[in-house]
């Protein structure tokens, strides 16, 4: 029960991020950030509708994804990682962390077609993955000549901070390249600033602890 309301409360969220700057709801998809959650916590979260569900390792995704009815859109938000990408692109329907050459040779190998994002350090924070602003344009173009990927857009993990309002121009930075790229879709915004993430012009959000609480 406790999943149920919990997706009741975000979706209400969503509504009223839309309704504050006049966005229609059905444009934002909502991601169930599911790793490290079990099947039935996800088998729950399904029976109450949701369909989109994000995972970041290879390992834990497989047998979900073997066991878990198959009319669920898998993407994949973890970091990519050369060796695995060939499998991963051969399960999940999108990935958001596109960065590498290397990433794009090996997801081709799975010869089927996904959906990609490029993942953008929009703060070039050094510990963080994903290029800087700098290297987009020579990666989307390796991505739009690929047979493989699907250009949809871009994805970004902002910076920690305190007061979500703090991410905003990060947020709008993402949307400007999105739009100069002519990106359908800006994945960013997690549980704590989904909301300043959607008045920015976010397609999907990745929502986690607001729907199933903290990780075990």
């Amino acid at each position: 029960m406790a999943i149920q309301s919990n997706l009741s409360k975000v979706h209400r969220r969503i509504e009223s991020a839309c309704e504050s700057v006049g966005r229609n709801p059905s444009d934002v998809t909502l991601i169930a950030v599911s790793k490290l959650h079990s099947i039935d916590e996800i088998r729950e979260a399904y029976d109450c509708g949701q369909r989109h569900f994000g995972e970041s390792r290879l390992q834990e995704a497989r047998q979900k994804i073997e066991e878990l009815p198959s009319d669920i859109v898998w993407h994949f938000i973890g970091a990519l990682q050369s060796n695995k990408a060939k499998k991963i692109a051969s399960l999940f329907h999108v990935i958001h962390t596109i960065s590498k050459t290397p990433q794009i040779n090996a997801i081709e190998k799975a010869e089927r077609r996904i959906e990609g994002l490029i993942e953008v350090n929009i703060a070039d924070e050094p510990q963080k993955s994903g290029i800087s602003v700098k290297q987009l344009d020579e990666i989307h173009q390796e991505v739009i000549n690929s047979p493989y990927v699907h250009f949809r857009g871009l994805m970004t993990i902002g910076p920690v901070v305190t007061n979500a309002e703090s991410m905003r121009p990060y947020f709008r930075e993402l949307r400007e390249q999105g739009t100069r790229l002519k990106a359908d879709w800006l994945s960013m915004g997690m549980s704590g600033d989904f909301e300043v993430a959607i008045q920015e012009g976010a397609s999907h959000v990745r929502v986690g602890t607001a729907i199933f609480g903290s990780r075990r």
